[in-house]
């Protein structure tokens, strides 16, 4: 008797089948005219080509498999796609071998894009902290520019995965927490990529990834399973990759992980049911990086032609280094175990994109050597990625409004182990250069200060440091300084994918030097660089200022010397909750209330609580300090009761109360008190970035639509139930200032 997982392909072929001849289809794109043109031409062989993908030598990004047979594949049309090839002259020569196949299919040329390519931007969770759409836009728009003119179609960003766990090292390449946060990210990161539609010569093929809920990787470890219920699957870990798809994203990549015991890459149900049939996704879905190989280990697939038999019944378009489909697709044809229409399912939606980027008309046409030189590192694009980095940095803390600096001061001790570092600035998932100019701490105070002010530097530890020999330089200079600047946290290794911790707190004894350095009696102003959330109590109870800076990219000193001298006031909201304690984690402000709620920190007995700890985080989702002050009043609600369909309209007024220009990031959340299925204790739906001068004053309006109200009910059905909900407004999640209520009635 055949594998039940056979007996269920086998159905779904015959299913496949007739759907796709039900289907009354529509008139044909010129583009897709040629599509079928081309396909009626292909050899199977070369069809199953399209559908392969391999690395280059040089920028490998996971496991290599050994390949001795690339560039004559290449020649014989049996590669669709190169990742990790890059360079106007590269890809043109590589180009060129594929030029030489019978029908010269153009190929396509990837890389992992993430933040930034030859100027690098903050960290994606650091861009996402700016809570600035057109910021994070404009840092894709600068990233896929540079990329496209070095002969780069294709990147694998947009990572849309929400994330509530800090000890996952791939928490730093993607928005947060929040759907709502990270649904709007998604959307202006694939605008910025792909610009004003493929074929322009300045936009690349963005790539939602991973699908779906690698976020919620079990304990926080990478690559790890994935258990849950639909309804959290639906409410909080696809709506990013609907924002995108609903965007234009181009390609759609599959996660490593499994999900309820069915690995992401050969999961029927997210790809075919989901992504290709309820929301008729019409690009391609790439796997990752040898992640149909890997439903062997999974324990999913025997070996690895069944793997490839699995991933494209799957869905799964294009094999990235697998090397699966060229080895065993063919046969599984020829075997009648894969029917022809799903391998040209694929072929086409890989070859429409080749069409929509101009390939066929000129295979090298991102590939100018002239156009990459003029367009590379411009003193535009540091400019823009100085900008970034600026409203990416949070401000936690500002004791006496000690920041910021005074331009009188006469000396500055600048300790810690990344005080001069210049390479952890560029962060994980960032593209290697020889001649990187990154700008380190130290050398943007140079830029900043004054002929008056002298600099003394010591290092004091290094970042994992067990020895405490290089404190007393460290206390030495801080002695004789009228102010310290610490600079501490992560090198840029220790946060990205594979780099999973168990503890995360600030690594080595640099706490312990900050302790030391305090102890001076100076004032100490601490910078935290990292990756993810890190857990430092004894810095956030004793340290006069923290700056919470993550991985800001070329121009992170210079950002950061901006800052701390308020030529810039920080305006960055945290878009992941920090935790006081790993216990807590996964911690988030979006929480269900339970029967036997917490009523207050110190409301323990018998609740929903901690004995040895608040609830609470140490940081709040949407938390972040400014060198000014603002208020919030004047709440209205123009209806007490409004119909389904109907809009309400919210208003308040927002007011600079303090000393300096500054940004503030108004919050609107809502909580819908009664359903049929228990909700949320808050959920942001909306939110505005004003900029105000000191005295000024601005009403700001937002519009509560069904969609904000709208959830999955206990059939899984989107819409909204009738009953009473509360507003709340205020700058951080566990800040709210101004709360209303209203009712919705049908």
């Amino acid at each position: 008797m055949p594998p039940l997982k056979l007996i269920w392909s086998l159905l779904f072929f015959l299913c496949f089948n007739t759907f796709l001849y039900a289907q009354k289809k529509p008139a044909l794109t010129k583009n897709e005219d040629r599509v079928e043109a081309l396909l009626a031409k292909m050899t199977l062989e070369e069809k199953v080509g399209q559908l392969n993908q391999y690395t280059g030598e040089r920028l490998a990004t996971g496991p290599v498999t050994v390949n001795s047979t690339k560039y004559a594949d290449i020649k014989e049309g049996k590669v669709g796609s190169m990742l990790n090839v890059r360079g106007a002259k590269d890809t043109r020569d590589v180009q060129k071998i594929a030029m030489q196949s019978r029908l010269k299919i153009p190929l396509l040329f990837s890389l992992d894009v993430i933040h930034g390519y030859r100027v690098t931007f903050p960290i994606p969770l650091a861009e996402a902290s700016s809570w600035d759409l057109k910021a994070i836009e404009q840092s894709a728009r600068v990233a896929a520019t540079e990329a496209a003119a070095s002969g780069i179609h294709w990147t694998f960003a947009p990572m849309v995965d929400i994330s509530r766990d800090p000890r996952w090292g791939r928490v730093m390449e993607g928005a947060g927490e929040d759907t709502y946060l990270g649904s709007l990210i998604a959307r202006a990161r694939v605008r910025g990529f792909q610009g004003k539609g493929l074929g322009n010569l300045d936009a690349v093929m963005a790539c939602a990834k991973h699908f779906a809920a690698y976020g919620a990787a079990i304990a926080g470890r990478d690559y790890n399973t994935v258990d849950m219920s639909d309804r959290l699957l639906w409410e909080v870990y696809l709506p990013p990759f609907k924002a995108a798809a609903d965007e234009g994203v181009a390609t759609f990549m599959n996660s490593f992980n499994d999900l309820n015991g069915i690995p992401a890459t050969g999961n029927r149900y997210l790809q075919r049911d989901i992504l290709k049939g309820k929301w008729n996704y019409p690009g391609f879905v790439v796997s990752d990086w040898g992640s149909i190989r890997e439903m062997i280990p999974h324990g999913f697939a025997k070996d690895n032609k069944e793997a490839a038999l699995l991933a494209i019944t799957a869905g799964s378009d294009m094999d990235m280094e697998s090397h699966s489909y060229i080895e065993n697709l063919v046969q599984l044809v020829k075997e009648q175990k894969v029917p022809l229409n799903l391998v040209d399912d694929a072929v086409r939606r890989i070859l429409l994109k080749k069409f929509e980027l101009g390939l066929f008309e000129d295979p090298y046409r991102f590939s100018n050597e002239a156009r990459e030189k003029k367009i590379l590192n411009s003193d535009e694009n540091r400019k823009a990625a100085l900008e970034v980095a600026e409203k990416s940095i949070v401000l936690l803390k500002n004791q006496n409004q000690l920041l910021p600096l005074s331009k009188d001061l006469k000396t500055i001790a600048v300790i810690g182990p990344l005080a001069k570092s210049n390479n952890d600035m560029k962060g994980f998932w960032s593209v290697t250069w020889d001649n990187d100019k990154l700008v380190s701490l130290y050398e943007g105070l140079q830029n900043k200060v004054g002929k008056n002010t002298q600099l003394l530097y010591a290092e004091g530890c290094g970042i994992s440091d067990t020895s405490k020999a290089g404190f007393a330089a460290a206390i030495e200079a801080a002695k004789k300084a009228d102010i310290v600047v610490m600079a501490v946290g992560e090198t840029f290794d220790m946060s990205g994918e594979g780099k999973s911790r168990t503890s995360i707190g600030i690594p080595g004894i640099q706490e312990d030097l900050i302790k030391a350095v305090k102890a001076t009696g100076k004032p100490v102003v601490v910078l935290i660089m990292a990756g993810r959330p890190l857990i430092f109590n004894w810095t956030a109870d004793h340290a006069d200022a923290i700056l919470y800076t993550w991985w800001l990219g070329s121009e992170a000193g210079n950002a950061m010397s901006s800052v701390l001298y308020g030529d810039y006031n920080p305006a960055g909201k945290l878009p992941i909750s920090f935790p006081r304690s790993v216990g807590q984690i996964p911690i988030y402000y979006s929480a269900k209330n339970t029967g036997r709620p917490s009523l207050n920190e110190h409301d323990i007995a018998y609740r929903s609580t901690y004995i040895d700890m608040p609830n609470s985080p140490r940081y709040a989702f949407g938390y972040g300090l400014s060198y000014t002050s603002f208020s919030l009043s004047d709440l209205v609600l123009n209806k007490s009761k409004i119909g389904d369909g109907e809009n309400l309209t919210v208003s308040c007024t927002l007011k600079n109360t303090g000393n300096y220009a500054g940004e503030e990031v108004v919050q609107l959340y809502i909580q819908d008190i009664f359903a049929s299925v228990t909700r949320p204790v808050k959920e942001l739906k909306d939110f505005q970035k004003v900029m105000l001068k000191p005295g000024e004053s601005k009403t700001l309006s937002f519009i509560v639509d069904k969609e904000k109200l709208s959830f999955y009910n206990q059939q899984m059905k989107w819409g909204t139930e009738p009953g009473a909900f509360k507003i709340m407004i205020g700058d951080s999640s566990d800040h709210i200032i101004l709360k209303g209520d209203f009712e919705l009635v049908y």
